[in-house]
């Protein structure tokens, strides 16, 4: 489709007038740069800060290792597997506060760590850390 340019009824423009073209993207861009603020939901929070404290309850904590053989430790005490649930149950007898950290190798199939999980919340146990590497 050509354009006539008013001079001549022959003469014939045959490049597009980009000037609308512009005006178009210019009003898109300066919405885009309007509403970009309002689409981000973050919560913008200053916490306090505070010196390092202990914990409020000194106890020790019992540690439950599984390692790369799927063998079960309590402290480094090796126990069997049926044996987990009863000790840790006379663990918690003696303290009802018990607080115990588990540990797994990395190579330890999902399985064995659900199982194990499973007898300390069936012993009694309410206060639980996975213990993992920091980074990477």
């Amino acid at each position: 489709m050509a354009f006539s340019t008013g001079r001549d009824s022959s003469d014939v423009v045959s490049e597009i007038n980009i000037t609308p073209l512009v005006d178009v993207m210019l009003v898109l861009l300066v919405t885009f740069i309007l509403t970009a603020p309002l689409l981000n939901n973050a919560v913008r929070i200053n916490l306090p800060k505070t010196s390092t404290t202990t914990p409020a309850n000194p106890s020790k904590t019992v540690t439950v290792s599984i390692d790369g053989g799927n063998k079960i430790f309590i402290d480094k005490r090796e126990v069997e597997p049926a044996a987990l649930e009863p000790e840790l149950k006379e663990l918690v007898a003696k303290d009802p506060e018990l607080a115990l950290s588990l540990q797994a190798d990395q190579g330890v199939p999902y399985r064995a760590v659900a199982k194990v999980i499973a007898n300390i919340q069936r012993s009694g146990v309410t206060r639980l850390s996975v213990l993992t590497e920091p980074g990477g």
